[in-house]
């Protein structure tokens, strides 16, 4: 090895001074010009390609009178289409806003609306939805996918003004358990920003190496599938881009695509698992399998080590934190499972976490609070909701998550469950990811969720609502003793309901709230 060899810059180091989605694409199509940027159903692009039909449709941005601060929107599943298009807007400062494709139509018009979005693109499929959506107010034309193809097509070279490290340039939708959803804005800098901490740091699943490809399957509505797709950009790597998460796709894009690293959510991890094609498939070329947004319990956790030939970093984060500010790196993953396999892990370099109680101050180790983060990944703030900003981050900067947890003595974060779906049965406290895991040993439970009923002696009451494994039956009576065996007296079920699915939202995580509706019918709150 050559002097000049052993000191050559990583590819981080080389980009570490690159903080827009203009100065990233306008990098990697000179450093690597025939590099596949883009690779999915409807077409591939290499990055000397992305980088000039984004140019082109920044410029067609302008001559539409759509500029800088304006808001475009995405209705469809994941394409090549979609990260064209928002990478164009992105260079130019235009902000997009995709709206998750399995929402209801009053509900994708409803976050049009709110966003005030100039145009609106289409996805292969969703033709049906142009009348539609043409006829929201702010909307000045509405795209199919093959009409915005033939524009894009159409579109002439121009000059546009790149946008800067804290414009905004993404509009993410949080799931809206309560109320209607908010629009968590989201800068350049909220992207890229954190990529700088990370150089010199010994976190080798946090450096890329340029033999790698990234698999964006989750839905790009979402922080964990748009945000892959930018990893990809970051990092100057293929983006495999699959029109929604299917698990054969997944392991044809692992075996003929070459992808070294994916991000996951237990319940499609289950999916890829329940399979019958799993044990069959290559997974030699994959290097690392990143899972979140939501409790993994550990059996499924071991099940997944055991088959898969990737290590495992659990990410930890939401849409307001630009996706990830925590991970437990895969040196804690371990078969035999052990107590940080519990925990999301360590702050990433560049983040703070603190723990607080009700009244702000800040809690020690292990006492039960409220997680809160600060870091450049912080988001700029909710669309028009300014008073839901203030309740969200405050003054000094700090975004309140929601989740209930606390810090060990090395810094570890350990969540507990979303504060709101913490049940308070006889004034103890009850978190249900922690009965959910217990649970789920079962022999003949397939998934789980605990949620909190009405109680007249204890306020609220632990319920369990099951799966059964298929070919199997559940005894409730069996559920409870399991779970009696395990955990504390007060946080095993009074009751068990067996139902053959559990409600979900796009992304995966369960809807409690659609469990507890029928229970709590009538009454002014769901706690009681």
């Amino acid at each position: 090895m050559t002097e000049a060899t052993a000191t050559a810059p990583t590819t981080a180091e080389r980009t570490q001074h690159l903080y827009t989605f203009d100065e990233f694409l306008r990098f990697w199509a000179e450093d690597r010009p025939l590099r596949v940027a883009l690779d999915g159903f409807d077409g591939v692009l290499t990055y000397a390609g992305l980088a000039e039909v984004t140019a082109r449709v920044s410029a067609g941005f302008k001559a539409m009178g759509i500029e800088r601060g304006d808001r475009i929107a995405w209705f469809g599943k994941n394409s090549v289409l979609y990260f064209t298009v928002f990478f164009a807007a992105a260079r130019a400062g235009v902000v997009m806003v995709p709206v998750g494709w399995r929402l209801a139509p009053p509900e994708a018009a409803w976050i049009i609306e709110n966003a005030e979005a100039k145009a609106v693109f289409l996805g292969d499929g969703f033709e049906a939805m142009q009348e539609r959506f043409d006829g929201i107010e702010t909307v000045q034309r509405c795209f199919t996918a093959d009409e915005a193809r033939r524009w894009i097509e159409a579109c002439q070279p121009g000059e546009f003004e790149p946008a800067g490290a804290d414009e905004a340039v993404l509009q993410l939708y949080t799931s809206g358990t309560t109320g209607n959803p908010k629009g968590a804005v989201l800068s350049n800098r909220n992207l890229f920003g954190l990529r700088k901490a990370s150089i010199g740091q010994e976190l080798a699943y946090m450096q890329t190496t340029d033999d790698e490809a990234i698999l964006v399957a989750m839905p790009c509505a979402h922080i964990g599938g748009t945000g892959l797709g930018v990893m990809a950009v970051a990092s100057g790597l293929p983006g495999i881009v699959l029109a929604e998460f299917e698990p054969r796709a997944v392991f044809d894009a692992v075996e003929q695509k070459g992808i070294t690293r994916f991000f996951i959510v237990p319940a499609a991890l289950q999916m890829l698992l329940s399979h019958p094609d799993c044990g069959k498939i290559d997974y030699s070329r994959l290097k690392y399998i990143l899972y979140g947004a939501s409790p993994i319990p550990l059996e499924l956790l071991r099940e997944c080590i055991a088959m898969f030939d990737a290590e495992f970093v659990q990410a930890y984060g939401m849409t307001e934190t630009t996706g990830t500010i925590c991970s437990l790196p895969p040196e804690d993953h371990t078969v035999e499972g052990n107590e940080r396999m519990r925990s999301a892990g360590k702050p990433l370099p560049g983040v703070e976490v603190r723990v607080v109680d009700l009244d702000g101050n800040s809690l020690g180790p292990r006492e039960i609070g409220e997680i809160q983060t600060r870091s450049s990944n912080n988001m700029l703030g909710y669309w028009k909701l300014p008073e839901a900003t203030a309740r969200t981050v405050t003054p000094d900067g700090w975004i309140a998550t929601g989740d209930a947890g606390y810090l060990d003595e090395d810094g570890y974060v350990y969540m507990h469950d979303r504060i709101k779906d913490m049940i308070i049965t006889g004034g103890e406290n009850v978190y249900p990811a922690q009965v959910e895991s217990a649970i789920y040993g079962h022999p003949d439970v397939h998934e789980v969720a605990v949620i909190g009923v009405p109680d007249e002696k204890w306020g609220e009451a632990v319920k369990a609502v099951v799966v059964p494994k298929p070919g199997h039956t559940v005894d409730p009576a069996s559920v409870i003793e399991w779970t009696r065996e395990r955990l504390a007296g007060f946080k095993v079920p009074k009751s068990v309901d067996v139902i053959p699915a559990l409600p979900r939202n796009p992304t995966g995580k369960i809807l409690r709230r659609e469990l507890r509706a029928p229970y709590w019918e009538g009454k002014d709150r769901q706690v009681n």
